[in-house]
C-alpha cells in the first residue's frame, strides 16, 4: 500500500533523468492554494479567523480500515505540501490509526494570509481542527517546521497529546544567536530570484536528500508551478513570513519543559539550519548540528530519547522509511 501511495505522490513528472538534456517543459500554472496539484486523499476545508482575517485550513482525514481507536496528527515542514506524508499515512493506516493531515495556514492548499504568521495562531488553528473532528486525544508526528509548531502545541495543550514524535525538527537552536536580522524585502527578493533548478540544488544541499531525483520533482512543482498564478506575490509574502516566523519565534528554550513521551528521529546527515548562509562565516560551522542538539535536548527532558539514523538527511521518513516506520510504530504503541 505504501508503494502505491508514494507512486501516486510522484506521478506525472515533467522532467526525468533521461530528459535532463532537453529544454524544460513549460510549467502549467497552479493556483496559490495548489489547485492543480494532486493530493493522495480527499481534501476538506475548515473556515477559521486569524487576526480578523477569514481563512480556510485544508486537511486530509484518513480513517483506517482496521481502526485501533487512536489518531495521529501529522505536521508538515515549511518547504513541503502535506501530500509528502503519503507513505507515512499508509503505514499508520495499516497499523490501525486514523490520520489527520492539515496544511497550516500559509501553506499548501490552505489560505495565504496577508498578515504575519505566528506559532500561537497555528497551534490554535490545529487544535480547533481536532475539536471540529471530535478528537480529544491524539499523537503527533511532526517534521521540520512542524516540529517547532508541535512544541508550541505540546506546551499549550499537553492534556490533548499522548505521544510526541519529532522527525528531524528544526528549531533545536536559537538561530538569532548566529544570524543577524534580515529585512523581509531582502528575503522576498532572494526567494523570487530562485529558479527551479536552483531550488533542487538547495534542497539537495540543505537537506542532504537521499531520495531519487524524480521523488524530489513534486516538491519543486509545488513550489514553482504557482509562479504562473496572478496571486503569486501573495503566496510569496506568506512564504517569506514563514521564514521570519522561524527566526522570530524560537522554541528551543521550551523543549526541555515538555514532559510528554517524546522521541526525536534524526538523520545523521541532516545539518539544515535556516538562515545559515546569512550568518557570519566563522559561526556557520556551529549551526545545524541537529543530531547532537536532539540528543542534548532529550537528555534534559523527563521522558525523551533521540534516535539517529545513518545515511539519512532532513526528510528522514523518506530517506530511511523502513527504520523510521519501525521506530515510529514502536514508540506510538508504548504506554
Amino acid at each position: 500500500m505504501n508503494r502505491l501511495l508514494l507512486a501516486a505522490l510522484i506521478a506525472t513528472l515533467p522532467l526525468t533523468t533521461s530528459q535532463a538534456a532537453e529544454p524544460p517543459a513549460a510549467r502549467e500554472p497552479y493556483g496559490i492554494g495548489l489547485e492543480g496539484f494532486p493530493y493522495p486523499y480527499p481534501v476538506n476545508m475548515l473556515p477559521l479567523v486569524n487576526d480578523g482575517e477569514q481563512v480556510r485550513m485544508a486537511y486530509m482525514d484518513v480513517p483506517s480500515q482496521k481502526p485501533n481507536g487512536r489518531t495521529v496528527l501529522l505536521l508538515h515542514g515549511r518547504n513541503f505540501p502535506s501530500s509528502y506524508w503519503a507513505p507515512v499515512i499508509g503505514t499508520l493506516n495499516d497499523a490501525g490509526y486514523r490520520v489527520v493531515v492539515p496544511d497550516q495556514i500559509g501553506f499548501g492548499k490552505s489560505s495565504k494570509p496577508s498578515g504575519d504568521l505566528h506559532f500561537d495562531n497555528l497551534a490554535r488553528n490545529t487544535v480547533a481542527l481536532m475539536d471540529h473532528l471530535g478528537i480529544a486525544k491524539f499523537d503527533i508526528v511532526a517534521h521540520s517546521l512542524g516540529g517547532m509548531l508541535s512544541v508550541r502545541i505540546a506546551r499549550a495543550y499537553p492534556d490533548r497529546i499522548d505521544h510526541l514524535l519529532l522527525a528531524a525538527p528544526i528549531g533545536l537552536e536559537d538561530y538569532r544567536l548566529y544570524v543577524p536580522p534580515t529585512p523581509t524585502e531582502k528575503i522576498l527578493e532572494n526567494e523570487d530570484k530562485l529558479t527551479a533548478e536552483g531550488y533542487r540544488k538547495q534542497l539537495e544541499v540543505n537537506y542532504s536528500l537521499k531520495m531519487q531525483p524524480d521523488q524530489v520533482t513534486p516538491l519543486i512543482d509545488a513550489r514553482f508551478n504557482i509562479k504562473g498564478s496572478a496571486e503569486y506575490p501573495r503566496w510569496l509574502r506568506a512564504f517569506v513570513s514563514s521564514a521570519q516566523l522561524i527566526y522570530r519565534e524560537p522554541v528551543v528554550h521550551e523543549i526541555p519543559l515538555i514532559a510528554l513521551p517524546t522521541l526525536f528521529i534524526m538523520g545523521a546527515d541532516d545539518h539544515n539550519a535556516p538562515g545559515k548562509p546569512n550568518a557570519p562565516e566563522a559561526l556557520r560551522p556551529k549551526m545545524g548540528q541537529n543530531a547532537d542538539l536532539a540528543k542534548a535536548l532529550a537528555a534534559k527532558m523527563p521522558n525523551a530519547k533521540a534516535e539517529v539514523l545513518p545515511n539519512a538527511g532532513h526528510i528522514v521518513f523518506l530517506d530511511a522509511p523502513a527504520k523510521f516506520n519501525e521506530l515510529m510504530l514502536a514508540f506510538l504503541a508504548a504506554k
